[in-house]
């Protein structure tokens, strides 16, 4: 567990609170801005971030450019071959990686990665694989929750705090 140094992050349910609304304009969904916030946290102390998710979407593209995620992984149909087929451009094994998931889809994933996070939002047999559930939802902070748990544990909560000119 001391030494995840990557993130991998579902969308829909983690990212997002798992709905979509359509008009028409086409799909959107809504990201929360701490969720957003912690994940350059992530890549600046910890390591790379990537996302795998099973839809495609333009607002996710956005997204992980806003976020400047480098891995978006679109239109997944096997979420743990895309994630082994990204590990050498990561610079990690999967035991260094702790990753979010809501819903069966991530499970497989979830059973290999270093550390598995479920949101709160999850589904119970994702919440059994998970060795951390946040107290928060989906699209509703539990990212945030969640990298602020494992920059504690790698002892680099401080620096996040300096950056702030917090102690």
């Amino acid at each position: 567990m001391d030494d995840i140094r990557c993130l991998v992050l579902d969308v829909d349910g983690v990212l997002t609170d798992g709905r979509i609304y359509y008009g028409d304009a086409g799909p959107l969904r809504a990201f929360d801005v701490q969720d957003g916030l912690a994940v350059t946290w992530f890549r600046k102390f910890l390591g790379p971030v990537a996302v795998i998710t099973g839809l495609e979407s333009e607002a996710v593209r956005k997204r992980g450019a806003d976020l400047r995620i480098e891995h978006v992984v679109q239109g997944s149909r096997d979420k743990l071959a895309d994630l082994r087929r990204l590990l050498p451009a990561l610079g990690v094994s999967i035991e260094q990686v702790a990753a979010i998931g809501d819903d069966l889809p991530d499970a497989a994933l979830l059973r290999v990665c270093g550390f598995p996070i479920a949101p709160a939002n999850a589904v119970p047999e994702v919440r059994r694989v998970a060795r951390l559930v946040t107290s928060r939802s989906g699209g509703r902070g539990a990212v945030r929750e969640a990298v602020e748990f494992l920059l504690r544990r790698a002892g680099r909560w401080a620096d996040v705090l300096a950056h702030y000119g917090e102690r």
